[in-house]
């Protein structure tokens, strides 16, 4: 329940912060004092909608860098410093990309990936995953987040975003317009109360749907890389064992711009539509599977 709240309240924010920008900027020029252009809508739904979601991705491995305070190891002479950069690059070389940053960050049981390109990419693993798990685990948890970086999977969720995005500005300020004119009967040539009431309930109700899509989608792109690593590391087991340690460790918090990019997150079946990751048991029914 926390987690949907803090969303509705985030959503809410940023659309307050956006309408005052617009407004006072002008740039609600889709309203006219001949009704709505839908064209000029549909551009104005764009621009915000991808526009947020490419400027996440462009600034991701910086945040990543930032929020978690990891220290990028792949000049390191420390010998376990050098297996765990000889790992990726491996991997890296199997998935013709090339070699990603490589980090090691304090905290629980987890790890990531995170670029804007797939040739300038970060593999970043805690030192709670490492002091957790055996060598082999590690290695598959590693080829999961190299599997992230070769299917492009940052691109795709942002993509994916930004057309969610897209829907919730268009859809939630056309039916803002109707309520406002047609249902309110407001006669004035500028967008009354009812607009602007409606915009934000829409906005909130949309974004709940669209987070849904969104996590749904990631949730697939999880599968994916579990079997990007089974066949990086070149067997399903590693990957199974991982999985299986993963389920009875708490992976703790990761920063919202990660999370769907991370080997684990905290089960929550009553937010699972909201979930960016299947359950760990699903996920090992697929790798045996050979899904």
């Amino acid at each position: 329940m926390k987690r949907i709240a803090l969303f509705v309240m985030t959503n809410l924010g940023v659309m307050l912060v956006l309408g005052l920008v617009v407004n006072l900027l002008g740039l609600n020029t889709f309203l006219t004092a001949n009704g709505i252009s839908l064209p000029d809508l549909l551009g104005f739904a764009l621009v915000f909608g991808f526009g947020g979601a490419f400027i996440s991705l462009l600034i991701s491995k910086q945040m990543a860098k930032w929020t978690t305070k990891l220290q990028v190891i792949n000049e390191s002479p420390d010998p376990h410093h050098r297996w765990l950069v000889q790992t990726v690059e491996g991997f890296a070389l199997k998935a013709n990309i090339k070699t990603p940053e490589v980090g090691i960050y304090e905290g629980p049981p987890n790890a990531f990936a995170t670029a804007a390109l797939k040739n300038s990419a970060l593999v970043a693993v805690s030192t709670g995953l490492l002091q957790s798990m055996s060598r082999d685990e590690v290695e598959a948890v590693i080829g999961h987040e190299v599997a992230h970086v070769a299917n492009g999977d940052m691109v795709t969720m942002t993509l994916i975003q930004g057309v969610m995005n897209t829907f919730v500005v268009f859809l939630s300020r056309l039916v803002g317009y109707v309520v406002d004119k047609v249902v309110l009967r407001n006669q004035n040539d500028g967008p009354g109360i009812g607009f602007y009431a409606t915009t934000i309930v829409m906005d909130i109700l949309l974004g709940i749907i669209s987070a849904m899509i969104v996590a749904w989608f990631s949730r697939q792109r999880e599968f994916r890389a579990d079997a990007g690593a089974a066949q990086l590391v070149g067997q399903k087991q590693p990957m199974i064992n991982a999985l299986a340690r993963l389920g009875g460790l708490d992976p703790g918090e990761m920063p919202k711009s990660m999370q769907s990019l991370a080997i684990s997150t905290r089960p929550n079946s009553f937010m699972a539509l909201f979930s960016s990751h299947p359950p760990m048991e699903e996920r090992i029914a697929r790798l045996q599977q050979g899904a």
